[in-house]
């Protein structure tokens, strides 16, 4: 056991550099009014971004890396910063409300029948109003007032946008002498969390997505990178249902998010889809989230080889314990975050490789990827995320040591 290695990555998104942001500063604003134009000044700006990032995770000992998701167009001045926005860019049949349409109701779930809520009538955001509310607590404090529609049938329309992400990665990866990337995408449940004017209904509206999402993973699959798909919505959307639904309607609720899930990779190769899934990103208290024991056996008939998940944060930590009292598929990659983007503090490498040694225990060290719990980009100073990330690679680096004696 002497030549252990415990591979690294991360969860996706990664502080962008000031050239990046600089350059993402200076785009316009296509006329359907949240689409940003890309110029080619700004595209050449993200290529040798990403090959920059690619180096310095590197350094950091990240041994699967990512492009940090520098090339999905997103500011936080930008009314649609959210992680997810840049999915709206790439597909037609989207449209804003109008500017006087009046804010959404909030919207109340009954027995076997499961509905989400606005963002902002959150069971953790309503049972601390005075937190979300006071701008010096350091939780966030809501969401833009719109997101886009979706108002005629909708179609894929990214592929030069996802040709320039495979193509940035790939020609980083070259430069570096790596074979093992990866590019985020968003799950057809959490595509669907926006306003729906056109289809029959939510289950009509999440397969449209599926369709049009497949197109972006068979994209980054064909060109020999594994494609994480991004969905929160599988277990945040818990806390976005008021009252609190049982568990028996939430798993329900999912099945048809894990349904269009495995119909949009169907026939992609499982050892090149990683699915995340997490509780939001946001911080706050998270004492609404639903635990992971509840839905675990649920997620993992979704047809991926490897899953991402929240195993730093301290809300969800304790429930690295639920993946022993479940069948894990022998050839299945367990992917844990073990630095957290919830938390300023630097995880201590010994920490890291205890965090990691636990999966070891279950599913052995070549079926373990020490991972971020979610995204760093935007949640944490970039100056504390790239310690977090050597702090992860020294911690892995440890743990291979312990485990092979």
């Amino acid at each position: 056991m002497s030549d252990v290695t415990i591979e690294t990555t991360t969860a996706g998104s990664l502080p962008r550099s000031a050239e990046l942001v600089e350059a993402t500063k200076a785009l316009t604003v296509a006329e359907d009014g949240f689409t940003l134009v890309q110029t080619d000044e700004y595209k050449e700006a993200a290529a040798a971004a990403v090959t920059a990032l690619v180096k310095r995770q590197l350094e950091a000992g990240i041994t699967r890396v990512g492009d940090g998701e520098y090339g999905k167009a997103m500011t936080a001045s930008h009314d649609f910063g959210a992680w997810w926005s840049y999915s709206f860019q790439r597909t037609a049949g989207l449209a804003l409300p109008p500017a006087d349409a009046p804010m959404p109701e909030p919207v109340r779930s009954t027995p076997g029948n499961v509905q989400l809520t606005s963002m902002n009538d959150r069971r953790d955001w309503v049972a601390f109003a005075e937190a979300y509310q006071d701008p010096s607590s350091g939780v966030l404090l809501g969401e833009p007032p719109f997101w886009p529609l979706t108002v005629s049938d909708i179609s894929y329309r990214g592929q030069d946008l996802i040709g320039a992400d495979i193509a940035n990665l790939k020609g980083a990866m070259d430069a570096t002498g790596q074979t093992h990337g990866f590019l985020t995408s968003l799950a057809p449940g959490s595509a669907a969390r926006i306003g729906n004017v056109h289809y029959k209904d939510e289950a009509e509206h999440i397969w449209a997505w599926a369709d049009v999402m497949r197109e972006e993973y068979k994209a980054i699959t064909d060109a020999g990178l594994t494609v994480q798909l991004d969905d929160p919505s599988l277990a945040e959307s818990w806390d976005q249902v008021n009252p609190e639904p049982s568990v028996a309607d939430y798993r329900a609720f999912l099945q048809t998010r894990i349904d269009a899930i495995n119909h949009a990779i169907e026939g992609l190769p499982r050892e090149q889809v990683r699915l995340h899934i997490c509780w939001g990103s946001w911080h706050g208290p998270h004492t609404t989230d639903l635990e992971l024991r509840h839905i675990l056996d649920l997620l993992l008939t979704i047809n991926a080889g490897e899953f991402s998940f929240e195993a730093g944060n301290v809300r969800h930590e304790h429930e690295w314990k639920a993946w022993r009292d479940v069948s894990i598929p022998e050839d299945t990659i367990l992917v844990p975050g073990v630095v957290s983007h919830a938390t300023n503090v630097v995880e201590h490498p010994e920490l890291v490789a205890d965090r990691i040694e636990r999966f070891v225990d279950i599913v052995g060290p070549d079926r373990v990827v020490g991972s971020t719990d979610c995204g760093l980009g935007g949640r944490v100073h970039q100056q504390i995320a790239w310690a977090k990330l050597a702090s992860l690679g020294e911690g892995a680096r440890l743990a291979a040591q312990r485990i092979g004696g």
